[in-house]
């Protein structure tokens, strides 16, 4: 159960370990070092994501088989449902896109939301019971699975796909939405409220038994040498003579555990960013997507589409997309090559560091934003079928682009920030004790 008494809590970011004392609900507890939200405490949490969970599986269900929109084209009329949309690229032979749609848009987040709410569920009957459910092999099982799986919900940015969809086709014909449409919307923006209400601080202390941190102080870092944190749970695990060579997994949700090492971070980071870089220059030169018009087909790239539409007037879809398919994955890689370049200098000041990691947090969030064009495709795929009149089908940039979007995700994942640390000239930042050690709340209420 949660403790009334001050806990240990190590930032993901970096490294520094600090004494976190009890938080009320609504109360947020930050690095007094990089500024990174050590422990986000929500009022009321389990029966929110009870709430907000459970109405997101009706809606999604709801959202799958009623119509989604329909296009009506010279008096022809063609409505889908969101299934048709996810499938349509297995009818043009197109298999890993039509299964990585199915599960980012429909598997992942049906899997998720059962999982979490199952794991609450288990957390609130140990508060009341005072037994720790977690504890079993299947429990924590569940856990891992269900938190590996959340960076791969694109549910939000699948319906800001269809908007754009919308607005893309509205000037060439008539559009319909359907009721499946506004299911979905709820259903998305209920998904990310879940995530948001789900406490990981308050889940994992009523559901797993307390663990030992051994000799592990405020003011350690993962220089010390002492300790490893669970990406996962963020407990800390402290290292001994005898697990040194083989630290094995987190004692308390059993997820494995990675010891500090920058030459493996940049080396993977570095190869999967440069196979990103090498899929992006097909992604732009193919086709992304081909149109028919009264029997005449034609190809357009990303950067074709997005002239095409800003000669039409549709301006704020061209820069969405010019934002979402050109700029986002080539600010991400130069980002991270930027990144990467940085650690080769020696000695910079703290706040130097303090920037870089700015822009690691921003790269981090716009990464998967740029899958908007791909779904964009999916849509317009599935709705635009008239045969010789009109229609759409995907191009091979399609397939291009979406490696594009997965190994930035991949190099960003594998991009350790705590190495933008090691260099730094500040002797108060390698894991010594100081005045400057003291945590920043904030009593807003967590959204």
């Amino acid at each position: 159960m949660i403790s009334h008494s001050p806990f240990l809590a190590a930032c993901q970011e970096c490294g520094k370990v600090s004494r976190v004392p009890h938080l009320p609900e609504d109360q947020t507890a930050f690095c007094p070092r990089c500024g990174n939200s050590l422990v986000v405490r929500i009022k009321g949490c389990h029966t929110k994501v009870f709430a907000y969970g459970l109405a997101a599986l009706i809606l999604q269900v709801v959202s799958c088989f009623f119509p989604f929109m329909a296009i009506d084209v010279e008096g022809i009329t063609q409505q889908v449902a969101l299934i048709d949309v996810l499938i349509v690229f297995f009818y043009f032979h197109k298999a890993a896109l039509a299964s990585l749609l199915l599960l980012t848009i429909i598997f992942l987040p049906a899997f998720y939301l059962v999982g979490l709410i199952t794991l609450f569920a288990m957390a609130w009957y140990s508060a009341t019971v005072q037994k720790h459910p977690g504890d079993s092999a299947w429990a924590k099982r569940l856990f891992r699975f269900v938190f590996c799986i959340e960076p791969w919900l694109l549910v939000d940015i699948f319906f800001i796909g269809a908007l754009v969809s919308i607005i893309k086709m509205a000037s060439l014909s008539d559009i319909s939405i359907g009721n499946a449409f506004w299911t979905y919307f709820f259903f998305a923006l209920l998904v990310v409220k879940c995530s948001r209400m789900a406490d990981r601080h308050w889940l994992c202390a009523y559901l797993f038994a307390p663990v030992s941190i051994g000799d592990v102080q405020p003011g350690d870092s993962h220089l010390t040498g002492n300790h490893l944190v669970c990406r996962l749970c963020n407990q800390i695990n402290p290292v001994t003579d005898s697990n040194v060579d083989a630290p094995g997994h987190c004692q308390r949700c059993h997820f494995r555990l990675y010891p500090y090492n920058p030459g493996q971070s940049i080396r993977l980071t570095a190869a999967l960013l440069m196979t990103s870089l090498i899929f992006y220059f097909p992604a732009n030169l193919y086709p992304m997507m081909y149109t028919t018009s009264f029997g005449d087909s034609s190809g357009s790239t990303i950067m074709e589409g997005v002239i095409f539409l800003w000669n039409e007037g549709s301006y704020p879809v061209a820069l969405v997309i010019l934002a979402a398919s050109i700029i986002l994955p080539l600010s991400k890689m130069l980002i991270l090559t930027h990144l990467l370049w940085s650690l080769r200098r020696q000695g910079e000041a703290s706040q130097v560091v303090l920037e870089r990691l700015h822009l690691y947090r921003f790269i981090e969030v716009i990464g998967r934003w740029s899958m908007i064009d791909v779904f964009v495709v999916a849509i317009l795929s599935a709705l635009v079928q008239f045969g010789e009149l009109m229609g759409v089908t995907p191009g091979r940039a399609v397939f291009y682009f979406a490696l594009v979007v997965i190994f930035t995700l991949l190099s960003t994942g594998f991009f350790d920030p705590r190495i933008l640390w090691q260099n730094i000239s500040d002797p108060d930042c390698h894991g010594h004790k100081t005045p400057k050690d003291c945590l920043r709340f904030d009593n807003k209420e967590a959204l």
